[in-house]
């Protein structure tokens, strides 16, 4: 076990877990946000994906001893209020069905428009792919960064 100090939705944690321990469990089991979901574990369907200094990131694959002093945002600090731009292009657009996969799915929607504002279709595809529904919802997943970048 380590000490290991994270800086987390601009809150400052401290956790003492194995520096294996991949940063989906310390979010999930030792601080209770549970907006970051398990998929498969083995980083292909992008169900826990975090931004990690504003960059999505598999967090079923990444050891809490990677983190080193980046920032984490999950889906719980997106937004206070649930109003970030994808979150209401998510709701306009009707895309959850089960929900599993959305909080993984808007954090990479999110990551996208962060680092471009008004993607093509093309950029859309390659920004999501690895990103799985189960549900199949991804004509609505891309008409809502459509929509959350301004394009519709």
């Amino acid at each position: 076990m380590a000490n290991f100090d994270l800086r987390i939705n601009g809150k400052d944690y401290q956790v003492d877990v194995d520096p294996d321990t991949p940063i989906l469990w310390v979010l999930r089991d030792h601080l209770q946000l549970l907006g970051t979901k398990y998929g498969c574990g083995v980083g292909q369907c992008g169900a826990c994906t975090i931004h990690l200094d504003g960059v999505a990131t598999r967090s079923c694959l990444l050891p809490v001893s990677g983190i080193n002093k980046q920032k984490i945002t999950t889906i719980e600090g997106l937004s206070e209020t649930g109003n970030h731009p994808v979150q209401e292009a998510w709701v306009a657009h009707d895309v959850p069905q089960c929900g599993y996969c959305q909080s993984g799915q808007i954090m990479s929607a999110a990551a996208l428009l962060k680092k471009n504002a008004k993607p093509t279709d093309e950029e859309i595809d390659l920004a999501m792919n690895g990103n799985i529904c189960r549900c199949g919802t991804y004509l609505r997943v891309k008409a809502a960064i459509k929509t959350a970048s301004g394009q519709d």
